[in-house]
């Protein structure tokens, strides 16, 4: 039995066929430990998106295993999958992913409605609170600034209290001031919360707020960084050649 949230074993995905295939991942065996934030780092095409897409179940491996907690992904049916997705992961992607017919509150709840879940109005008051959108719950996406709409976003991924959280880019189409604030609170949410969050970023100052830092290169392990700060980030990834 392993303690980490989600595992990569032996993962090995390639993309194509003979002449055009593309090794995104090479052999790669990386954990991500409960109750941390990880970022995953690395040069333009490393992998670090893909390890991020498999690891979520959202993509298969071509060689090797998967795990969130102690569940293979790779034994699933797809019907599943998708069940595992909807209670134990949480999302943040780059682009927010927010339905334009619905208004905030709507939007954070919507995976729980999907479920036919129970909200947790608690959790949902502390979630919305701390994030700082409680005043614009009833506002829809068009309504809202590129910062509040990844707020909601996050709120979303959070609210049904998953085993883990993805995010791909969270605070890459936000300004400095938005994205230190999202950062900020995914940084609250894993310190007072216990959440457990999984970052890709190339970011130096984003990856900053996190525990450690897994880097990539050609799709294998090339390093990591305990409790970094900017500077170590940035000096790491130009020795790696980014």
């Amino acid at each position: 039995m392993s303690t980490a949230a989600a595992r990569v074993a032996g993962a090995t995905k390639v993309y194509g066929e003979g002449e055009a295939a593309v090794t995104a991942l090479d052999d790669l065996t990386v954990e991500f430990e409960q109750g941390r934030f990880t970022a995953i780092m690395g040069p333009s095409g490393s992998g670090k998106s893909t390890l991020l897409h498999c690891v979520a179940g959202l993509d298969t491996l071509t060689e090797g295993a998967a795990f969130i907690g102690d569940v293979r992904l790779g034994d699933l049916k797809e019907k599943d999958l998708t069940l595992l997705r909807r209670d134990k992961v949480g999302f943040i992607f780059q682009a927010f992913n927010l339905i334009p017919t619905l208004d905030a509150g709507e939007n954070i709840t919507l995976p729980i409605d999907i479920a036919g879940g129970d909200l947790d109005q608690e959790w949902f008051d502390t979630v919305v609170g701390t994030i700082g959108v409680a005043d614009r719950l009833s506002h829809r996406p068009s309504e809202l600034s590129g910062g509040q709409q990844q707020r909601v976003a996050a709120a979303r991924a959070l609210v049904s209290r998953p085993a883990i959280v993805f995010a791909d880019e969270p605070s890459g189409n936000l300004d400095s001031k938005s994205g230190a604030e999202l950062l900020g609170f995914l940084r609250k949410a894993v310190d007072e919360y216990d959440q457990t969050i999984v970052m890709v970023t190339h970011d130096p100052n984003a990856a900053a707020y996190d525990d450690r830092i897994v880097f990539l290169a050609d799709g294998g392990f090339a390093g990591e960084l305990l409790d970094p700060n900017a500077d170590q980030v940035f000096e790491h990834l130009m020795s790696m050649g980014d």
